[in-house]
């Protein structure tokens, strides 16, 4: 893995001035597994403004905004999740590492965006949801792509990832070409907000809060055994040199830094994959050579507090894209090179900086 890393962020106050910033959107080192640079490639990922050029690390997924890269291809009932991936992303990290035909999974597929994508980009896909709320509202996303003619199979499976083995049928192991997926945010990242009469902000969970199975719901350590859970048994259902594709970011709780990211690679190399690549994907447009911020409410929220108490923070312009291969010798259990990049969740950051 590459131990370089781009540090994008933007101030709190600086708006696209040309389409409506995104209000619900969950953000770098060199290339070195097997990520495809063909620019035709890199036209059809569903940001078609921008033509990414060879063997670039910072993936431009934000040239337009969530809802206008939304638009007409998704139901309108996906708005109501309160984490959405951007559709650039998963249909990046699609072009990138599969090709037509190959199988992909999401094991925490929410709305279903990874199998969007997928399936009008002629793979098929399988997707896992714990919550029935946002598995009902992939199937209707699926279904939709269907009547738009995309070319791929995809379907839903309403259940616990962490036991994913037992959900997935038998004959699929060691079929997966690419898993792409995201663990869930913090609450400070997402939500929903109305403007009207009066500023109505709407629930920012996953659930009504009765069911604690979700891993959103977990501390960092938790989130991270969850999600290595449910990254070995993706490990299982991919193919030898199979990819898993995971976009993180950090997020902050009373001041201090929830290091998700670093708690991801660690959780990757404990379900026994090999961190190969480190990139990022923009959160913020970029326009005449400088970043246009796609913030949400909450996010702006977090980052004025924190500036009108004397903390320096900036809004976070990109998530971290954390790329692991499943082995193609089971004996191979390649660690982490870069000191830098701890394998393990970290403790918070108690510095005051900015994320």
């Amino acid at each position: 893995m590459g131990s370089s890393r781009t540090a994008l962020a933007t101030g709190p106050d600086e708006p696209d001035r040309t389409d409506h910033p995104d209000t619900a959107e969950p953000g770098a080192g060199g290339h070195t597994g097997r990520h495809r640079t063909d620019d035709a490639r890199h036209r059809a990922t569903g940001d078609s403004s921008t033509v990414m050029p060879e063997g670039l690390s910072v993936w431009a997924t934000a040239q337009r905004t969530g809802p206008v890269q939304r638009r007409g291809r998704y139901v309108p009932d996906s708005v109501q999740h309160p984490a959405r991936m951007l559709p650039a992303i998963a249909a990046h990290a699609i072009a990138a590492y599969t090709d037509p035909g190959d199988l992909v999974l999401d094991p925490m597929c929410g709305i279903g965006t990874t199998l969007v994508e997928a399936v009008h980009a002629g793979r098929d896909a399988l997707g896992v949801e714990y919550e029935s709320r946002w598995s009902d509202i992939a199937d209707a996303n699926l279904r939709h792509a269907r009547t738009q003619g995309a070319p791929g199979r995809g379907g839903v499976i309403r259940g616990d990832a962490t036991s994913i083995l037992s959900l997935v049928p038998a004959a699929l192991t060691g079929q997966v070409a690419l898993v792409v997926t995201s663990p869930p945010y913090g609450p400070t990242v997402h939500g929903h907000v109305a403007v009207g009469d009066d500023l109505d902000i709407s629930n920012n969970r996953y659930n009504d809060g009765t069911d604690k199975g979700n891993l959103a719901y977990r501390d960092l350590t938790g989130l991270a055994d969850g999600f290595a859970d449910i990254l070995r048994g993706c490990a299982a259902l991919l193919r030898p040199g199979g990819t898993v594709v995971v976009t993180a970011r950090p997020w902050r709780k009373r001041g201090e830094l929830v290091d998700l990211p670093s708690a991801v690679i660690g959780a990757g190399v404990r379900a026994g994959l090999i961190p190969t690549e480190r990139c990022v994907a923009l959160l913020a447009a970029v326009r005449h050579g400088k970043f246009v911020a796609r913030p949400s409410f909450f996010q702006l929220q977090s980052v004025r507090k924190a500036r009108a108490a004397g903390t320096p923070m900036h809004l976070i312009a990109h998530e971290d894209v954390l790329i692991f291969t499943k082995p193609t010798d089971p004996g191979d259990r390649t660690e982490l090179a870069d000191p830098a990049v701890p394998g393990e969740p970290s403790a918070p950051d108690r510095s005051g900086g900015r994320p």
